[in-house]
């Protein structure tokens, strides 16, 4: 009967969005006061919005998806949580950083609100500013993600390349006994020249920034990786303090947190550690839309193969 229960137990999922960016990509569209994630670039909602009602729709009867936890600086507050109640997903708590120090930090705060009422969920962490097209493909990867997460992997996702892109980086992934991929290193932005080459041999993906782990996976690995910062942000948690929906850690103690990301603060170490990074293939349409040309590709396209959204008059224009 005992056993029984803890089969059934649907597993716990707490969805992070980062939703930082300081505007300066798909300028002058986006700016500082209105970064990208906010735009309509494609379909009625904003990339935040299609980020978040993409992670509620990972809720199945095995799955419990709780409301979004979101991480952005003090400025986009009100777009947050105004887009958020536009698409009816009110959030679990909105964390307010009061300086930029990239996705480490903002994993590590969102890690430590999610162990808050002694659960232990699975984080799912995206980005705010990508897009996906198809969503059943997603829930797909996402589901195997979680189902690995539970037993304590950490995991990443990795998109099927299907061109030799120079404007991300790469993953190079092998498979594990087990018939699981584990990620056997991670790759800069290649040269053209390099991305062909990676394209033929396969076995290379491009590195989404979407992240399936336990909290505590995560701060046992930042404790190890990046102690520093694993220390600085616990005194920032420390010093918190909440209004409504909004958390604003320490000021001063957050600004002495040492900026760095997730992959390199963590992901690019684990392999060959005791922290070994496994990798579920992405194929789902995705983009991260970082530049116009990525949103013109996206978008759908008349017969001179012009993209425009609204009242746009189209003289002796392709392409």
């Amino acid at each position: 009967k005992i056993e029984c229960d803890v089969m059934s137990r649907p597993t716990k999922v707490q969805p992070v969005i980062i939703c930082g960016g300081s505007g300066t990509r798909l300028w002058p569209l986006s700016r500082a006061g209105f970064p990208k994630q906010f735009l309509c670039l494609k379909g009625a909602d904003s990339l935040f919005q299609q980020a978040a009602k993409r992670l509620m729709g990972l809720s199945t009867d095995h799955i419990q998806v709780a409301n979004p936890l979101v991480v952005t600086g003090e400025d986009h507050r009100f777009l947050a949580t105004e887009q958020l109640r536009e698409v009816g997903i009110p959030p679990a708590a909105v964390m307010l950083e009061p300086v930029a120090r990239n996705t480490a930090p903002a994993l590590t705060l969102a890690a430590l609100v999610a162990l808050e009422n002694g659960d232990d969920p699975v984080l799912v962490v995206t980005p705010a500013d990508q897009t996906v097209t198809d969503a059943y493909a997603f829930n797909g990867a996402m589901h195997e993600a979680i189902r690995h997460a539970a037993d304590g992997a950490i995991v990443i996702l990795g998109v099927n390349p299907d061109r030799p892109e120079t404007g991300y980086g790469y993953i190079e992934a092998v498979v594990a006994p087990t018939s699981t991929l584990v990620v056997e290193r991670f790759v800069e932005k290649p040269d053209e020249a390099t991305a062909k080459q990676y394209l033929a041999e396969g076995g290379y993906y491009w590195n989404a920034g979407m992240f399936v782990l336990k909290a505590s996976a995560w701060l046992q690995a930042i404790e190890s990786f990046r102690p520093d910062i694993a220390a600085t942000t616990r005194a920032a948690w420390a010093r918190r303090s909440t209004d409504a929906a909004f958390v604003r850690p320490g000021k001063a103690e957050y600004a002495a947190i040492p900026s760095d990301s997730v992959d390199y603060a963590v992901m690019e170490r684990g392999p060959g550690s005791r922290f070994p990074i496994h990798m579920v293939p992405l194929d789902a349409g995705w983009s991260d839309l970082g530049a116009w040309d990525a949103v013109w590709s996206a978008m759908p396209k008349d017969a001179q193969g012009n993209a425009h959204v609204g009242d746009v008059l189209v003289t002796d224009s392709s392409n």
